[in-house]
């Protein structure tokens, strides 16, 4: 399978969560969410294959130096001049419910590239916490939660239109899900 086959598949893998809750935020019910990703890219300059010492040269000039961990599997397989791409992307998402139980989930997901390809890999995350709505105040506007570890915190509402129909002893499913996909390519050809 082709690196680029391969994080499409991992990154759809570890996305998922995100477009999941952005179904939610469509469905006719009280929620929202929120989309970011942000993509950085850079050249191997050098790599000493004996102490797996690597140095970047970032898009705006600057080189970055570090010791692959023994983790890092198909280190053989880069060369000076290669491109190295790492996307990160998060998403929040919530939906307001009426009554329920305050909980808490969490769920981790990787995977790497096939022995002999250019590294590549891709993890990603999503946590899932109910909260319970303990007190609104419309002149700030903000809501006081309380987690399921008994936590309190109060937020301020971006748009108090979103508190319309929302009532102390709601509860609010939050979903934080996140993704790092990173991969190594012969740089094009000039």
């Amino acid at each position: 399978m082709t690196n680029a086959r391969f994080l499409t598949m991992g990154a759809c893998v570890a996305l998922s969560a995100c477009v999941a809750a952005a179904a939610v935020a469509q469905q006719p019910v009280k929620g929202e969410a929120v989309l970011a990703a942000a993509q950085v890219t850079a050249t191997v300059t050098k790599i000493d294959q004996k102490t797996r010492e690597v140095t970047l040269k970032a898009e705006d000039g600057k080189e970055y130096s570090f010791v692959a961990d023994a983790a890092v599997r198909n280190l053989a397989q880069v060369q000076q001049g290669d491109v190295v791409t790492a996307t990160y992307t998060e998403a929040l998402a919530y939906e307001v419910k009426k009554g329920g139980k305050t909980d808490a989930a969490a769920v981790v997901a990787g995977a790497a590239a096939p022995a002999g390809a250019k590294p590549a890999g891709v993890v990603g995350g999503k946590v899932t916490a109910t909260v319970a709505i303990t007190a609104i105040d419309a002149a700030v506007p903000s809501v006081t939660f309380k987690g399921p570890a008994g936590n309190i915190r109060t937020v301020k509402v971006k748009d108090p239109a979103k508190l319309t129909g929302v009532s102390v002893g709601d509860t609010v499913e939050l979903t934080y899900a996140e993704a790092l996909a990173i991969k190594v390519e012969k740089a094009a050809k000039k």
